[in-house]
């Protein structure tokens, strides 16, 4: 019988808590469409009692995803229960995680609570979630500070009141592989049982043994393990999934184990997530940073060139990195970029709208030339809304010297009439966001700016990510453009949009735009938009 290591995603969970801004259910379900054709087992898609838009995202995720089992994070109470119950209604298979801290520090501290309350309440959470699945997770919080004593009582009796899995988490980073390794075979030894449920574990990077803990949780017999693309989560992250996925397929010799991902969707779950998520790899970060399979060494090239395998134990083409860069022109019909989206891996109509990604490809061709396959992947990554949007960029002219203060003219179109404002600033792109300002009206203050590069040379798209904070909550843009002013503006845009849409559902009344900057819509009238000029204010000392 095959010995199988059950993979368990928690990027759309613990992973996404480590970003600065929310995920919104497009995202998540973009990222969800990416682990489930990774080969997941589970994806845990979030903790539906934290929010509304968690709640809905667990939900849109349970009800189209069918790859994978979809997951739900609850805390040992009844209503954080009942949410992770029916948010996954419509899942054709869940499971209920929940959880309880209990190392000493933890229940001392944080619970007030002592060993013998916190093991019932334990109990009963396992027990009341059995009543929406026959598959509950528990995680025992900070088992890595937990007595060995003390910690096989909670196995054993959440084991017994009904879970299925029993997870480990060294939940801050703390134990090293040997001592970690003890701990799960310590439960295999001691818990009479634990032959009724699956040993998972969860491990923390705060010390860099994530997964070295993980591993060596495997060779003690654990069978799931708890993982994150790109190692994202709280703090310094998780166990990172590929990682783990190529030390599983390269060391088999060793660990003989088998588990389901498909090593060629990793470099590509790997850009959904870094571009999703806005969060960028080290260039060295094992498997997926872009110097993983680089040589710069003269003598590492030339081993490369007469044996690959003296510097290469795994190859790009097995993790799905493209060894070669198509380049396509204005003339390259639709069927030719559907195809090569194909071959990297991105479906139509899930990933995008194969009209709206061309129209978009024929504007790049006309500026660029040639485009190549990690501009597509750009185009495809970074995307306009799918959701109602407010404000369109029209028209974007500015006006710069190293020595003077920049200009910039901004025409926006809402609906089908436009809006023009003028404004300056310290540099190009804030005279843009101050432009942007005057029309929408809003006070967005930037949390974060970032330009990185894709691709390479001269022509390399500028991808912007920016996150904005408006009325205490955060926002996240995203942009790509051989322009990197226009590329800002579109980000910039982004906030705004998402900043007007999340007050329109929450019902609050908004104009659009100050008055006597835009239009304003008046109460009991047809909102009625017309071309207004802002004036170029005077120079100002503290501009």
């Amino acid at each position: 019988m095959e010995d199988r290591v059950y993979i368990f995603d928690t990027t759309l969970r613990d992973g996404e808590q480590s970003l600065k801004v929310c995920l919104d259910v497009d995202a998540k379900l973009r990222i969800a469409r990416a682990l489930e054709r990774l080969g997941v087992d589970y994806i845990e898609a979030g903790f539906p009692v934290s929010s509304p838009g968690d709640f809905r995202a667990v939900e849109a995720i349970a009800k189209e995803i069918r790859g994978s089992r979809i997951c739900a994070l609850a805390r040992a109470v009844q209503a954080d229960i009942t949410a992770a119950g029916e948010s996954l209604a419509l899942a054709e298979a869940s499971r209920i995680h929940t959880f309880i801290a209990t190392s000493p520090i933890h229940r001392e501290k944080k619970l007030r609570k002592d060993l013998k309350e916190t093991l019932a309440m334990a109990v009963e959470a396992v027990r009341y979630a059995r009543q929406w699945t026959d598959d509950v997770e528990f995680s025992c919080e900070d088992a890595g500070r937990t007595p060995i004593d003390e910690l096989c009582q909670f196995v054993e009796q959440t084991i017994a009141a009904g879970a299925s899995v029993i997870n480990i988490p060294d939940t801050v980073g703390y134990t090293l592989p040997d001592e970690f390794g003890a701990i799960i075979a310590s439960l295999r030894n001691r818990v009479p049982n634990i032959d009724q449920a699956i040993l998972s574990v969860h491990c923390h990077n705060d010390l860099g043994l994530a997964v070295a803990n993980t591993i060596s949780a495997i060779q003690n017999g654990a069978r799931q393990v708890e993982v994150t693309v790109n190692g994202i989560g709280e703090r310094a992250g998780n166990c990172a999934l590929e990682e783990l996925a190529c030390i599983l397929s390269t060391r088999a010799d060793l660990l003989p184990v088998s588990c389901g991902i498909k090593l060629k969707e990793i470099y590509h779950a790997s850009k959904v997530v870094r571009q999703t998520c806005n969060s960028p790899v080290q260039a060295n970060k094992a498997i997926v940073g872009d110097n993983a399979f680089s040589h710069s060494s003269g003598i590492h090239q030339d081993g490369l060139l007469k044996e690959r395998q003296t510097y290469e134990i795994i190859s790009p083409e097995s993790v799905g990195i493209p060894t070669h860069r198509l380049h396509l022109t204005a003339r390259s019909g639709r069927h030719v970029i559907k195809h090569r989206l194909e071959q990297l891996g991105y479906r139509e109509g899930s990933d995008y709208q194969l009209d709206e990604i061309y129209q978009r490809f024929l504007g790049l061709a006309d500026r660029k030339g040639a485009v190549y396959d990690y501009d597509l992947e750009a185009l495809v990554l970074a995307p306009k809304s799918m959701t109602e949007v407010w404000y369109e960029l029209e028209h974007l002219n500015v006006i710069s010297s190293s020595n003077g203060i920049a200009s910039a003219t901004v025409q926006l179109s809402h609906k089908n009439e436009s809006a023009i404002a003028a404004a300056v600033g310290n540099g190009p792109i804030e005279a843009v966001f101050r432009a942007i300002d005057q029309i929408s009206g809003l006070q967005v203050r930037i949390k974060d700016y970032r330009i990185s590069a894709e691709g390479e040379g001269r022509d390399a798209l500028g991808s912007v990510h920016f996150v904005g904070s408006c009325q205490e909550r955060n926002f996240y843009g995203q942009a790509a453009s051989t322009d990197i002013v226009e590329a800002s503006a579109q980000a910039y845009l982004s906030v705004v949009n998402a900043i007007l849409r999340t007050q329109q559902m929450s019902g609050k009344d908004r104009s659009v735009g100050r008055s006597g900057h835009a239009f304003v819509e008046r109460q009991g009238e047809e909102s009625g938009w017309k071309p207004y000029v802002v004036e170029l204010p005077e120079r100002s000392k503290t501009l």
